[in-house]
């Protein structure tokens, strides 16, 4: 069973939360969502939901990044220099000694 109750009702009757499986609790002046509160049947499932979810997520960034791997080859000449020493052989180049 689901139902909605206010911040002020969970607090006053928190047995009544052992009858729901899931509860949405929500500020009764804004109707604005606060949380929820899961049963414990239930947050096991929730909770493997979730860590499947975050490794999706993580396996796409993961994918993302691996796709620019290797795809930039950096010169020799430029090895090991820093980005100022890089910006003045490049200016040499440019416009000579």
């Amino acid at each position: 069973m689901t139902t909605k109750m206010g911040i002020r009702e969970v607090v006053r009757n928190f047995s009544e939360l052992e009858k729901y499986d899931y509860v949405e609790i929500e500020d009764k002046k804004t109707k604005e969502p606060k949380g929820m509160f899961i049963s414990a049947r239930l947050a096991k499932e929730l909770k493997d939901i979730i860590e499947k979810k975050a490794k999706e997520r993580k396996k796409r960034q993961q994918s993302f990044i691996d796709k620019y791997i290797g795809a930039f080859e950096v010169e020799d000449r430029f090895k090991n220099k820093t980005i100022q020493e890089i910006k003045e052989m490049k200016a040499r180049e440019k416009y000579g000694e």
